[in-house]
């Protein structure tokens, strides 16, 4: 299976709807799920997920790019706490809580909340009570929004 053509095709329905593609997962447990993650401004709603879902599936049978047995096909928002993926998403979310987590330490930590503060030159800038710590974005293992109440 071709991850990369999966995305694709699911870029082309997303563009066709007006939607973006934030990520697409492939977990395979008891069961096998496929789940992409859509997203616009303002955020998606269950008609947009359901428009995607009929188109994608379609294709996705059509062009068998999920051999095998059985499969679950799921579209989704991001949600609140949603992934980082993205350079444009370190500047799409600026001011919005994050936690970043680093293959190597910066400032002998490799974990940070703070309010994101924007992205240059290969670096995510990230408010830390009340000061900027930069942040090389190759170093970025995992980050993500933090929902506030």
């Amino acid at each position: 299976m071709d991850l990369q053509k999966i995305r694709e095709a699911a870029e082309r329905v997303a563009q066709s709807e007006a939607l973006e593609v934030v990520d697409v997962e492939w977990k395979v447990g008891k069961q096998r799920f496929l789940r992409v993650y859509i997203d616009k401004p303002g955020g998606v709603s269950h008609n947009d997920c359901e428009a995607v879902s009929k188109q994608l599936s379609v294709i996705l049978d059509v062009e068998d790019l999920v051999p095998g047995p059985r499969y679950t096909l799921e579209i989704s928002s991001p949600g609140l706490d949603r992934k980082l993926l993205k350079l444009a998403d370190y500047e799409r979310f600026i001011g919005r809580l994050a936690r970043i987590s680093l293959d190597a330490p910066v400032e002998n930590s490799k974990f940070f909340e703070g309010r994101l503060a924007g992205y240059a030159d290969g670096v995510v800038h990230i408010e830390v009570k009340g000061r900027r710590v930069a942040l090389p974005y190759a170093a970025i293992r995992k980050a993500q929004l933090v929902v506030e109440f």
